[in-house]
């Protein structure tokens, strides 16, 4: 039975060949008319969303836009330590454990522990801890180089999260979600500020030559944001970008005339395509790939650079080459402009279920000296007050030694109680925030979660985590989500 037919059947005093003006609106979203209807008015109206600023007609770009408010910071640099460091090895001293080395936990304890069948008795942690700087933080030895720059560092060790498992925690850790296709953090940055450098990516991603990390790239994707705001992956070893170079080089003139005429034709096309942001966003990054092949061989060339600077990142040094390079680039990327960048390790070498005091040690003598020296680059070029550093991983260790295979020296996965720093960005150096109970399990004091670890980010920015949105299916989408979130003010300067 077609809609004319019901439409009678309901009102039997139409005339059978007439259907009035008023009646038809009233009943045109009826079955395939509405969905038909819905469709068209989708397409008319799918560059007309309002942005972050209430814009109409927002074009996707990477143009640089204002903060919602003055920013403390203008570049994110993110340390990203896969696998989840151990807060009671590096950065919160327990000596309760000492006292209790080797007791098996209580119920109370035992009954929050996902695998306790395979946990031993509590462990004591077998590194040293000492107060170092002016303001006398605690640091352990296995991190030298850092605890020289202390006193430019807040260490939070309150953190907290729900989920046990490397992924969930990943993903939550990097988009605010415990699950995949969810815009990163770095892609809702770059989507509220756009970039300083329109010749270099406004996003760009450091990950190990060994291999990508757990998640591999949806660690940096955009999810449902436009992809012009997804990060973008450079080498640190060989050609930085993959297919940048043209394999016939031209004569400029023959050069600028057909980028000249292929971007004339990428505008007429996108012009008869109104509101298809993915068309924009590969119209964009080709552009930005042409303006690239001469800025990116430049920040990325490490040979510019003195080799007291080198040396003092550890390049060179067979332990520290790799994740030396990538922090030098990510200095070298940020006084350019680039707006946030990511370093990743190989694989997860701070998941210590086993052999905790080798795989520590290899861990941070892998990243402590270059971490410490791009601090340091960074402050003495005042670069250090508008890039802020992020350090941490997505979660902690359990204060308890972990049996597998009769072998007792290692820590399961510890969410409810965990630590990260920050530096520079208007953050407040020298700073202890918040607290795990006595035993380094659980944060008990001035609790800090994900959320607020976002929030806080955003807002050294000059972005309001609640403002951030994104229109999505009728819904305002945030990196916070409807989470409760605060900005953490205490480590704040």
């Amino acid at each position: 039975m077609d809609t004319l037919t019901r439409l009678r059947d309901r009102t039997p005093n139409l005339p059978s060949t007439r259907l009035p003006r008023r009646t038809f609106f009233s009943r045109v979203g009826d079955g395939l008319h509405g969905a038909a209807l819905a469709w068209l008015l989708g397409r008319d109206l799918a560059g007309a969303k309002p942005d972050l600023n209430g814009v109409r007609n927002r074009v996707y770009d990477l143009q640089p836009r204002q903060p919602h408010f003055d920013p403390k910071a203008t570049s994110v640099i993110q340390f990203f330590m896969n696998g989840g460091p151990s807060q009671v090895d590096l950065f919160d001293p327990k000596p309760a454990l000492e006292r209790y080395a080797g007791k098996p936990p209580g119920r109370d304890l035992a009954s929050t522990i996902e695998f306790i069948n395979e946990a031993g008795g509590f462990m004591p942690s077998p590194f040293k801890f000492k107060r170092y700087g002016k303001s006398g933080v605690q640091l352990s030895n296995m991190m030298p180089h850092l605890a020289e720059q202390v006193d430019d560092i807040a260490v939070i060790r309150s953190m907290y999260t729900t989920h046990f498992n490397h992924e969930p925690s990943i993903f939550l850790m990097q988009s605010g979600r415990p699950f995949s296709n969810r815009p990163s953090l770095g892609s809702w940055v770059v989507y509220g500020l756009g970039s300083e450098n329109q010749n270099l990516p406004a996003y760009v991603v450091l990950d190990d030559p060994k291999g990508l990390p757990i998640n591999h790239i949806q660690n940096w994707h955009s999810g449902w944001l436009p992809p012009v705001y997804q990060g973008t992956r450079v080498r640190a070893k060989g050609t930085p970008i993959l297919n940048l170079k043209a394999q016939n080089e031209y004569p400029d003139p023959v050069r600028d005339l057909a980028r000249s005429l292929l971007g004339r034709l990428d505008r007429h096309h996108r012009d008869q395509r109104p509101g298809e942001s993915e068309l924009q966003a590969r119209i964009t990054n080709y552009e930005l790939a042409a303006r690239m092949q001469l800025a990116a061989s430049d920040a990325l060339d490490l040979t510019q650079e003195s080799e007291a600077t080198r040396e003092m990142y550890g390049i060179g040094q067979e332990e520290t080459d790799s994740y030396a390079r990538r922090c030098l680039m990510a200095r070298r990327l940020v006084e350019r402009g680039v707006r946030l960048v990511q370093l990743y390790i190989e694989g997860q070498i701070w998941d210590t279920h086993q052999n905790l005091e080798q795989m520590l040690a290899y861990a941070c003598g892998k990243t402590d000296r270059p971490v410490a020296a791009l601090l340091k680059d960074l402050k003495q070029r005042g670069l250090l007050e508008s890039t802020l550093l992020v350090w941490g991983g997505e979660f902690g260790r359990l204060p308890l030694s972990q049996s597998r295979q009769g072998n007792l020296a290692g820590r399961d996965h510890g969410p409810a109680g965990f630590s990260v720093w920050l530096a520079g960005g208007g953050v407040k150096g020298g700073t202890v925030h918040g607290a795990t109970d006595e035993i380094g399990f659980r944060a008990v004091e001035n609790r800090v979660s994900v959320h607020d670890l976002h929030a806080t980010i955003l807002h050294q920015l000059g972005l309001d985590h609640r403002e951030l949105v994104m229109v999505r299916e009728g819904r305002s989408e945030r990196l916070t989500d409807e989470f409760p979130a605060r900005v953490v003010k205490e480590i704040l300067a």
